[in-house]
């Protein structure tokens, strides 16, 4: 069967457009595998790819956060795919596939480094093992775009700066190697980037029940590893669908509103999805973000690299119903005993794990209005020029306008299909003139309104910002769009325009456009020269930036402000090295200090009658984390600071402050405290000994829930006539689990001088 029509049928009608290759889709009837070996629908276990963590994080004068740094290495993995085989070798972004999620806020910059681990030739297909990587659905500056000649070669390594402006939406980054992109993504190296803004917060599902869906399908051959033939450069059709790397998954869901982003990242296949028998899903997002309206359908069409953010309102099913997300499938596609089949839903009760937590709002919420968007009110009147672009297929190569990519770098790169000025409103008509085959045409840099397709309105599902668009069998659709912005003179340059069949793509349907440059103009954007590859001497990283800590203690003594934190719960997974202290005045840092791990700081010289508050990062080999929430407010001058940071109804240590000759303190072997209730969480990161003016004491903690006692014995004995402080972090729960107000603790061993 070809896409829904006989062999027959597609036979019959291969004078239409010229068929290539005597009149039908080139493609595998399957892999090599036997029919036992493959795995069996809905056996397998959903799997959420997990949420990427910087190794730091960078802030302004002000405190706002403004860049995040990543690091993903590109290497070798064993994944478990086909169930009466051993493991499928492939090659993904920190070993997984698809690579880790990366969730960031709009208007935080991030810096995205990928190393190359990966052996000099593939071991499965023999090319040289070279990466480009492409924020598929980012206004990126073109040197890191993921330019297809611009290669960072096996022990190297790139880092690419994404703005992150653009409006909250689902977009990824996947390999975009010059002619080996089909093969390298179809490797494992494709992952989704999220862009998240208080619109879509507001309005959408989030954490648990924001899930990403990456399809794509595979041919195996009989020893259970990737098998690659596009059948004469036409394309490649899997026999086995995956969902974030599983074959067929079932995933178990409340009885609630999810949201799926689901993209298609296979190499040529595209879907035609639909729910159950005809279900309702109502469409909230396209590739370029939220949609005006919500769209509701029974049924869409998507293809290669096109992203839609779908909710599904499971309440109307009962529990313990299997409900299975369909594929349909669409003309010149090449399908299989199970392709008709994507993954399956399973519904929990409303008890145990099941419960839903109707404190969120979004959890029965199908929102009607969203958001409008700017590229949304383009109109074909706006446009200063008008361009065409057909696909096509000359000489066995893929064209566009007769031209191919072999073009365009014997061009020396030059050569371009378009040049708007910088800002400029142009309409664009995508031309497909062939019933034989369709092309997913994607535009870097813009988002595009589709306007029409062959005369008549967009689809339903497609009336939002895009960046890809289905161009099918015979189909001509038109697009408006604005090239770069004359607020961001910088994203100027030259961008790839191509078809995300990657096939298509690799032999050789693509050029590009040029946006305020012009053939033999200077170009400081060149998207290869500007930013190359390094040679990677770089240490192997062993973890990622510190979790966030809470707010740090500040406390006024004769006008020296002395702070003191606890570490955070997760320390990146290696040790802590220090941490960076700022003090914040009127909304600006007014001092910003790095101390090591075991140092306390004191802060003098502060003006007068002037409020501060502080906050503390955490420092590890890899970066520093998040910073930690503002302290309490502490005004310079003013005692009636002092004093404010125990919180009434909260468990505390009886007593007075210990002082020289307490029997808290026993000639200065231990530290003794007693608590008015049990409480639990009390051990070394939780119970903390400083040296006034020096390093933390190391110490043994002991805490006698019998007696209710804490008992700190130092590893070396405290120093005569010295002053310690003793803290005890908020993490220290009581019975109900309530957090005990942190407190401190001043003594001397000896009499103060």
């Amino acid at each position: 069967k070809v896409g829904g029509l006989g062999l027959v049928g597609a036979a019959g009608i291969s004078g239409i457009g010229g068929f290539p290759f005597g009149g039908s889709v080139l493609a595998r009837d399957a892999g090599d595998l036997d029919e036992d070996d493959l795995p069996t629908p809905f056996a397998a276990a959903f799997w959420r790819p997990p949420v990427l963590r910087p190794v730091n994080w960078e802030y302004d004068d002000s405190g706002r956060l403004v860049r995040q740094v990543y690091q993903v290495t590109a290497r070798e993995t064993a994944a478990k795919i086909l169930p009466r085989h051993g493991p499928t070798v492939m090659w993904g972004y920190d070993g997984m596939v698809p690579g880790p999620t990366i969730k960031v806020a709009r208007g935080v910059e991030t810096v995205l480094r990928v190393r190359n681990k990966l052996p000099e030739q593939h071991p499965l297909f023999g090319h040289a093992f070279d990466l480009s990587t492409h924020l598929h659905g980012s206004a990126s500056l073109p040197q890191y775009d993921g330019y297809a000649d611009d290669l960072t070669h096996p022990h190297y390594y790139k880092d690419y700066y994404f703005p992150n402006w653009q409006p909250a939406r689902t977009i990824w980054y996947h390999d975009h190697a010059v002619h080996y992109t089909a093969k390298n993504a179809y490797s494992g190296l494709a992952a989704q980037y999220h862009i998240h803004d208080r619109v879509e917060r507001k309005l959408l599902p989030q954490g648990e029940f924001d899930v990403p869906l990456t399809i794509t399908d595979a041919l195996f051959d009989a020893n259970g590893q990737l098998m690659y033939d596009d059948e004469s450069q036409s394309g490649l059709y899997g026999d086995v669908i995956l969902v974030n790397g599983r074959p067929w998954p079932t995933m178990k869901v409340k009885r609630r509103v999810y949201r799926f982003r689901i993209l298609t990242a296979s190499v040529s296949r595209s879907y035609r999805f639909q729910l159950g028998g005809g279900d309702p899903m109502h469409i909230v997002a396209t590739d370029g973000g939220l949609v005006p309206r919500t769209q509701t359908v029974t049924q869409w069409r998507q293809s290669s690299a096109e992203r839609y953010e779908v909710l599904i309102d499971f309440r109307n099913y009962r529990p313990g119903q299997r409900v299975v997300l369909g594929n349909l499938s669409n003309d010149n596609n090449r399908d299989y005993a199970n392709t008709d089949k994507v993954m399956a839903f399973e519904v929990m009760g409303d008890v145990g794990a099941g419960e839903v937590d109707r404190s969120d709002p979004t959890w029965n919420r199908i929102p009607d209005t969203l958001t409008g968007s700017h590229v949304m009110g383009l109109s074909a009147a706006q446009a200063v020029k008008s361009r065409r672009l057909e696909f096509g297929r000359t000489g066995g190569e893929w064209t566009i306008n007769d031209t191919t990519w072999s073009e365009v770098a014997s061009s020396g790169f030059q050569k371009v299909v378009a040049n708007p000025g910088l800002g400029d409103v142009e309409v664009w008509t995508l031309e497909n003139k062939s019933g034989g085959w369709f092309h997913p045409v994607h535009i870097h840099l813009v988002d595009f309104r589709v306007l029409d397709r062959n005369g008549q309105p967009p689809e339903p599902w497609e009336r939002g910002p895009k960046d890809t668009v289905y161009v099918g069998e015979n189909e001509t659709v038109r697009v408006v769009a604005q090239f770069g912005d004359r607020r961001r003179p910088k994203a100027q340059g030259r961008y790839m325009v191509h078809c995300h069949n990657l096939v298509h793509e690799d032999h050789d349907m693509m050029t590009q456009f040029a946006v305020g440059w012009k053939p033999g103009e200077v170009d400081d954007n060149d998207p290869i020269a500007a930013a190359p590859c390094q040679d990677d001497l770089l240490p192997p990283q062993v973890g990622v930036a510190p979790g966030r800590p809470e707010a740090p203690e500040a406390e006024l003594d004769d006008g020296v402000v002395e702070l003191d934190w606890d570490e955070p719960d997760d320390d990146g997974g290696t040790d802590i090295t220090g941490y960076r202290v700022r003090a914040y005045a009127g909304g600006s840092v007014v001092a910003n200090r790095l101390v090591g791990a075991d140092e306390d700081l004191e802060l003098r010289g502060l003006t007068p009658n002037r409020a501060y508050t502080f906050t503390v990062t955490a420092v590890n080999r890899e970066g520093e984390g998040p910073q930690s929430p503002h302290s309490a407010r502490v005004v310079v001058g003013d005692a009636r600071t002092q004093g404010r940071r125990r919180r009434r109804g909260r468990p505390r240590a009886r007593g007075r402050r210990p002082r020289p000759g307490a029997r808290n303190v026993r000639r200065g072997r231990n530290i003794r405290v007693r608590f008015n209730e049990p409480v639990r969480r009390v051990n070394n990161r939780t119970v903390r000994v400083r040296r006034i003016g020096g390093r933390r004491v190391r110490a043994r903690v002991t805490y006698n829930h019998r007696t209710e006692r804490l008992r700190i014995d130092p590893r070396r004995p405290l120093a005569r006539n010295s002053g310690y402080r003793v803290r005890l972090s908020s993490r220290i729960r009581d019975r109900s689990g309530n957090r005990l107000r942190p407190t401190t603790w001043r003594f001397w061993t000896g009499r103060r001088r």
